[in-house]
């Protein structure tokens, strides 16, 4: 693991998460961006000292040299500590699975694409929410004709952590995530309007064509985004809006998605997880983990009987299961399953990047629509 060192929030939610299953040991580290930190955030998880190493450098620099080296890196660093690891582990003949957004900037995520495909190693990007059984039971149910064509896409993400300037008052996590240094060229559209974007054409199977975007930025002093309010066109035809905030005062992680067909309707909200609801003009249906006849995706994501609630950190395991599975079999000569391979890659992060970069450009822009380039 690169990152997750003491006063980390994500990185624990990633040990946890790789742990669940059993398919993945947590060996070594380099915890934090200093040495001192780094090597006593290895020893709290009682991990071999001399695999708790000063930075990340001289982590993938000694384990490739083990007999028992590492298989994978893991990272789990602010935004501008992405690329630098990642292309490391990949060039040293390491796998690896990333925090998202996938990195600082849209260059730095195509040249990230172009080490993935020259070392032909495996790459998950953690856009956690399409781990949620009910999300990939409403995807299949899309793709198997439930609402027909699709003709509007809803998806908010607000927050309200971020009302007052807390990264003002010593908050770490309020602090990189509002600074453009580390955080990059947005605020709340990188850190959740990303997950919204990914979970709407996750669950469509569509892709957004262009959008207009009203960006800004609620808290006094406050250099980047903090809310947004965005229009979307999809390649169908269908049209769109997207809405993530961090000043939505009495939110706490309020993602939700409204999929409407020319049949019907689809709901899901993620601090609801086990309900996916179907709605008609004659009627209204509720989907729910182990119960009735699902798809074999939702089956295969599921781990335990209905009336046991499975949520956030079931969910984040399914990414790193699925990204077990598939170094693994790739390590024995086998072929993944399309279930092995049901995980966020570089192409979901590029296209991150491409919607972080396009929504802040619409929003200085004085044109309605902007092109999604892809």
């Amino acid at each position: 693991m690169v990152g997750g060192g003491r006063g980390a929030f994500i990185g624990g939610v990633h040990r946890i998460a790789a742990a669940i299953d059993g398919e993945i040991d947590l060996v070594c580290g380099a915890f934090s961006s200093t040495p001192e930190k780094s090597k006593a955030s290895g020893e709290d998880l009682m991990l071999d000292p001399s695999r708790c190493y000063g930075d990340y450098k001289e982590m993938i620099q000694k384990e490739k040299r083990r007999k028992d080296r590492i298989d994978a890196v893991s990272i789990v660093t602010p935004n501008h500590m992405h690329f630098a690891p990642a292309k490391m582990a990949l060039e040293n003949g390491f796998h690896v699975i990333c925090d998202k957004p996938v990195t600082f900037s849209l260059p730095e995520a195509k040249k990230l694409k172009d080490i993935i495909a020259n070392t032909g190693l495996t790459f998950a990007l953690t856009h956690n929410y399409t781990g949620y059984a009910m999300v990939k039971e409403a995807r299949q149910l899309i793709k198997n004709g439930l609402l027909g064509k699709i003709r509007k896409v809803i998806v908010e993400y607000p927050q309200g952590w971020l009302s007052f300037p807390i990264e003002k008052e010593g908050a770490k996590q309020a602090e990189w995530r509002t600074d453009p240094k580390r955080s990059g060229i947005a605020g709340a559209v990188g850190d959740i309007g990303t997950h919204a974007e990914n979970l709407a054409e996750y669950i469509t199977g569509l892709k957004i064509t262009e959008l207009c975007a009203d960006v800004n930025r609620v808290v006094e002093g406050r250099v980047l985004d903090d809310d947004a309010n965005v229009l979307l066109h999809f390649d169908n035809g269908a049209n769109g809006i997207l809405h993530c905030s961090q000043i939505s005062n009495g939110d706490w992680n309020g993602l939700n998605i409204r999929v409407y067909g020319e049949l019907g309707t689809l709901q899901w909200h993620q601090e609801r997880p086990q309900y996916l609801h179907h709605k008609t003009t004659e009627g209204y249906q509720i989907y729910q983990p182990s119960v009735g006849k699902l798809s074999d995706s939702a089956n295969a994501h599921t781990r335990i009987p209905f009336g046991h609630p499975e949520g956030y950190l079931e969910a984040f395991a399914n990414v790193y299961r699925n990204f077990a599975r598939t170094v693994r079999k790739r390590m024995n000569g086998e072929e993944p399953n399309e279930f092995d391979l049901d995980f966020p890659t570089i192409d979901d992060g590029i296209r991150g990047m491409q919607f972080v970069e396009t929504v802040i450009a619409s929003g200085k822009s004085n044109s309605k629509w902007v092109k999604f380039k892809s």
